[in-house]
């Protein structure tokens, strides 16, 4: 029994909740933090490269794999057009010790579609079995998974999804739009709900021991109570959650932060991302301490002063200056009371 069964059988009937992987978000710092305030059922890694881990740059992804205990059960992600390529990336993860492997097969981005990956599979269902079987070979025991869309321009779930269930992958993860929209149309969740049909439509066909793919769906999900409810409406056995965990480690939890914690977080994460993401020498691999800025407008919003405290941090060069910009802010705030 894989872990995601095990999973399964533990929620008794609740759907599987999970982060969602996120370019330049979920490094492992910000996976700590998530891991420490509000952890998930499972989470993913950053979508990385299995090209560049082989063919040139290997270096410099090792970072994007590294974690830690805390953030167990985690999924390593990785996109290719060369099933040679997922293999060893699949292998690799098994040898890290990772707990699952995914592929990545809903990337809209132009320089991941000029390599035929990512979305660009969706248009070559034959080289997406190939990939996956490939990865299944990599893997050997760990279950391997699909993170897709609905189609490239419109609904192409009819025929997408079956190709994909073809080759028996433990979980697909439909994120309800379509390649065209990006994520700037309002999901679709009946398309979730006709995945999980069409899902059991071709387990009746193989039979349950030939089909055992769990059905996640993902897209505009605004609370664990929204999650749940979608997954009540479309029958689907979980929930991948990404841009509402933004700025907000707590979602899974249910906490409601106040503005003190919020500021006590950021400024934890700041120093956790300086300490395990940013370059150190002498090798030089990891992020620039610039990628948190993308976390300091979903962290400071929605109160008096948001908008100034925001620029301030946005002038941030390290962790040192966020944790005097906000030990400042902490102290307006007491002194307040």
């Amino acid at each position: 029994m894989n872990f995601w069964q095990v999973i399964k059988k533990e929620k008794k009937g609740e759907p599987i909740l999970c982060l969602a992987p996120m370019a330049d978000v979920t490094d492992r710092a910000f996976r700590r933090i998530i891991a420490k305030y509000g952890k998930p059922d499972a989470v993913w890694t950053e979508f990385v490269s299995a090209d560049g881990l082989f063919l040139g740059g290997g270096e410099a992804l090792s970072n994007d794999l590294a974690f830690s205990e805390s953030e167990r059960p985690i999924v390593a992600q990785f996109f290719t057009s060369r099933p040679e390529m997922m293999r060893k990336a699949a292998t690799l993860a098994r040898e890290l010790g990772f707990d699952g492997v995914d592929i990545n097969m809903g990337c809209p981005d132009k320089s991941v579609e000029k390599q035929n990956a990512g979305a660009r599979l969706m248009q070559n269902p034959k080289l997406a079995q190939e990939i996956i079987l490939a990865a299944k070979v990599g893997a050997k025991n760990l279950p391997v998974s699909v993170k897709t869309r609905i189609g490239w321009n419109g609904n192409e779930i009819e025929t997408w999804l079956p190709a994909l269930l073809e080759t028996d992958p433990t979980v697909v993860t439909i994120h309800a739009r379509t390649r065209k929209e990006m994520s700037d149309a309002p999901a679709r969740w009946e398309f979730v709900k006709r995945a999980v049909e069409i899902r059991d439509e071709h387990r009746k066909k193989v039979g349950e021991k030939n089909c055992r793919t769990l059905i996640f769906g993902n897209g505009d999900v605004a609370s664990v109570a929204d999650a749940r409810q979608k997954a009540r409406e479309t029958g689907c056995d979980g929930v991948m959650i990404g841009r509402a965990v933004f700025g907000n480690p707590w979602f899974f939890s249910g906490h409601i932060p106040t503005l003190e914690e919020k500021l006590r977080v950021l400024d934890e994460h700041a120093k956790l991302f300086s300490e395990i993401v940013e370059p150190k020498p002498p090798a030089g691999q990891g992020k620039s301490f610039a990628v948190m800025k993308k976390h300091f407008k979903a962290y400071v919003s929605g109160f008096d002063g948001a908008k100034d405290l925001r620029l301030k941090l946005m002038e941030a060069e390290n962790a040192d200056e966020v944790h005097e910009i906000i030990f400042d802010r902490l102290k307006t705030i007491h002194n307040s009371h």
